[in-house]
């Protein structure tokens, strides 16, 4: 059981019960449309045309799969109703119980092109993932860490809507058993995550908001509480979290500069998109990330910091992050923050 640096405990709670609801489709303006085929079906198979394309790590995906990345959401942002967050915490709940299985015994790992570690758990996690919202939400195109490759910036640059999945985020802390990873599930709408899942399943323990719903964590010793931001002092002692895999001599000397701002810092070192969600509950202040993300391991957590009255700034501008604004995934430098945090652009 990871502790930080009050006593608090970062691990146990119960599993979310319930049914997955019935399917649905977001309210939109004038529905959403196939814009490759016309059709919510892949057409038959032409003389001549290659077979669809393999989804990451070399595994096939049907025609219907790779179609499926092409529907364009023609919506006025239509932000997700409670009903709509409880399903996706449930299909977080399941993706996190199959992750547990695989945890549980001896399990293989393998590098993706980038060298990031892959194990059967991302796997069972995104197919959990992907067809639970495919289900619920039809309407609603999902872009997963594990399929990417199949949604190119001329379809992304379309979407109004989707939403952005991290499977296993923690992977490397998931293969060393320090029980810090989590499953990531962000609504993104107009380049802004507007809702966010973040399940810890190691710890049972689960994080949710939305822009106008406040946020909340769910632990089997509390129960589901709301939770808030504290706001960030100006002087004296300030909480600082950073990343145990991933540090960078950019964020070490960020962590520097705050002694001339601060009489004492405390620091401490966690895996995964947790860090995030701590700063959302009050049990951080700053979390410094100057080293390289993907979009998909901050935007669950940055819709729970949000709700929860904090923000996830660009380092180099002070303004919020933003979402699928560019070809490349990746995040530009960060600082996650309650409020009151006077930021200095470099």
């Amino acid at each position: 059981m990871l502790r930080g640096w009050s006593g608090m405990r970062l691990g146990a709670g119960t599993a979310l019960i319930g049914p997955i609801l019935p399917k649905r489709s977001l309210p939109t303006r004038s529905g959403a449309r196939w814009v490759s085929n016309g059709r919510a079906s892949p057409p038959p198979a032409q003389p001549g045309r290659p077979p669809p394309p393999a989804a990451s790590h070399g595994r096939p995906v049907s025609a219907a799969a790779v179609s499926y990345y092409n529907l364009a959401s023609q919506a006025i942002p239509a932000m997700l109703s409670a009903t709509d967050l409880d399903a996706v915490r449930a299909i977080a709940a399941e993706a996190g119980d199959a992750i547990m299985e695989v945890y549980a015994g001896a399990f293989s790992v393998r590098r993706k092109d980038d060298a990031s570690p892959l194990t059967a758990a991302d796997l069972a996690a995104h197919r959990i993932i992907t067809n639970g919202l495919r289900a619920e939400f039809p309407d609603v195109p999902v872009l997963s860490e594990e399929e990417s490759n199949l949604a190119p910036w001329q379809i992304r640059k379309r979407w109004e809507r989707y939403f952005l999945v991290d499977p296993l985020d923690g992977t490397k802390e998931f293969v060393q058993r320090n029980g810090q990873f989590t499953v990531n599930i962000a609504f993104i709408e107009g380049g802004r995550p507007t809702a966010g899942v973040v399940r810890a399943p190691a710890s049972e323990l689960t994080y949710w908001g939305r822009a106008s719903g406040g946020a909340c964590k769910e632990s089997a010793e509390d129960g589901v509480q709301s939770i808030a931001c504290d706001p960030v002092p100006s002087c004296g002692k300030v909480r600082v979290i950073g990343s145990r895999s991933h540090s960078s001599p950019a964020t070490e000397k960020f962590v520097e500069r705050l002694r001339a701002r601060f009489e004492e810092i405390a620091f401490l070192a966690v895996g995964s998109s947790i860090k995030i969600c701590m700063v959302a509950e009050g049990a951080a202040d700053i979390y410094p990330r100057l080293a390289p993300t993907m979009e998909w391991d901050t935007a669950a957590a940055h819709a729970v910091l949000a709700a929860a009255g904090g923000r996830l700034i660009d380092h180099s501008t002070g303004r919020e992050l933003m979402y699928n604004y560019k070809e490349d995934l990746r995040n530009r430098w960060f600082i996650a923050h309650g409020p009151g945090w006077q930021h200095e652009t470099p």
